[in-house]
C-alpha cells in the first residue's frame, strides 16, 4: 500500500518557522517532522510513500536527494542520465530508509487539499491507500486501524482522536472545585486525526484543484454513509503552532516521545 502525505500548505499559523520552509520540514529533535510520520508508517512496514509538493517544494525535494546523497556507501553519478546510483551494500542498521520508495509530485502551490489528493491520482493508481497530512505525529496501530477498514467495506476510514485539552478542566460542586485537572485528555469532542485509509473510489468524490477535502468531499461521503471513524485513544499532537512546536520539542528531549514507536 502506497502511502500519501500533503506537504503542500502554506503554514500560516507557524509563519515564526515556515518563511523559510513548509511546514512538514520544521524539525523536531533536530529532522523534520515529515521524517518522523514517514518513520512510523515505515515501522508497521508500509514504505512506498508519495507526497504532495506545493509551497517551498524545492526545500523538501533537495532534503530528500541531499539526504539520500549523504547516507553511508559509496556513491555514482551519471550527469548525462541524471542518474544517481547509491551502494546498496550498506547494513540496515546504519541506514534506518532501507526499502523505503519515495515519489515527490508537485501539485501547485495554492492546490487544496482535495486538489492536492486528486493530483496523486496517477501514482497511487486504482488500489486502497494510507492518508494522513504532513504535520501531525501519533501512536496510531496502522495495523489495526488497517484491519478496522477492511472489516467494514466502506470507502474511507478517518482516525478520530480527542486531542489534550487548552486548558484545564473544573469540575464544579456549587462553588466548590471537585476536581481540578490540568489540561486532560477531552473527556468528548472527537476531531479529524487524519491518518486515512482510503479507496481509490474516494477520489470520484473530489472536483479539482480548490476542493478542500475536509468539507465536500467528506461531507459526501457521510452523507452516502461510506465514512467510518477510527476510535484512537492513545497520542496524538499536531503541529500547528509555535505552541505546539515547543511541547513536541519537550516531548522529543524527555528521551521517551510517546509517537516513537520504532527501534
Amino acid at each position: 500500500m502506497k502511502v500519501a502525505i500533503l506537504a503542500g500548505g502554506l503554514g500560516s499559523r507557524l509563519a515564526e518557522e515556515t518563511e523559510t520552509r513548509p511546514k512538514p520540514m520544521v524539525e523536531v529533535g533536530g529532522v523534520p517532522i515529515l521524517w518522523h510520520i514517514m518513520r512510523h508508517y515505515a515501522h508497521f512496514g508500509f514504505k512506498d510513500f508519495a507526497v504532495a509538493l506545493g509551497y517551498k517544494g524545492e526545500y523538501i525535494r533537495r532534503y530528500a536527494t541531499d539526504f539520500a546523497a549523504l547516507s553511508p556507501g559509496n556513491l555514482r553519478i551519471d550527469y548525462s542520465r541524471r542518474h544517481v546510483e547509491y551502494d546498496t551494500r550498506v547494513n540496515a542498521d546504519a541506514w534506518p530508509m532501507d526499502g523505503w520508495s519515495l515519489e515527490l509530485v508537485n501539485t501547485g502551490l495554492s492546490t487544496n487539499t482535495g486538489g492536492r489528493i486528486k493530483r496523486l491520482k496517477d501514482v497511487i493508481g486504482d488500489e486502497r491507500f494510507f492518508l494522513t497530512w504532513g504535520d501531525g505525529v501519533s501512536d496510531v496501530d496502522l495495523n489495526a486501524l488497517l484491519a478496522f477498514h477492511k472489516s467494514h467495506g466502506k470507502l474511507i476510514t478517518l482516525t478520530a482522536v480527542r486531542p489534550p485539552a487548552r486548558f484545564g478542566h473544573l469540575e464544579m460542586d456549587g462553588d466548590a472545585i471537585a476536581v481540578f485537572d490540568e489540561k486532560p485528555q477531552a473527556r468528548e469532542g472527537w476531531i479529524n486525526g487524519a491518518f486515512f485509509v482510503c479507496e481509490p473510489q474516494v477520489f470520484d468524490y473530489i472536483e479539482g484543484d480548490s476542493t478542500q477535502f475536509e468539507k465536500q468531499p467528506l461531507q459526501d461521503l457521510a452523507r452516502d454513509g461510506q465514512l467510518m471513524a477510527y476510535r484512537h485513544y492513545g497520542f496524538w499532537q499536531c503541529m500547528d503552532t509555535v505552541r505546539d512546536k515547543v511541547l513536541l520539542e519537550k516531548l522529543w528531549d524527555s528521551g521517551s516521545p510517546p509517537w516513537r514507536i520504532w527501534d
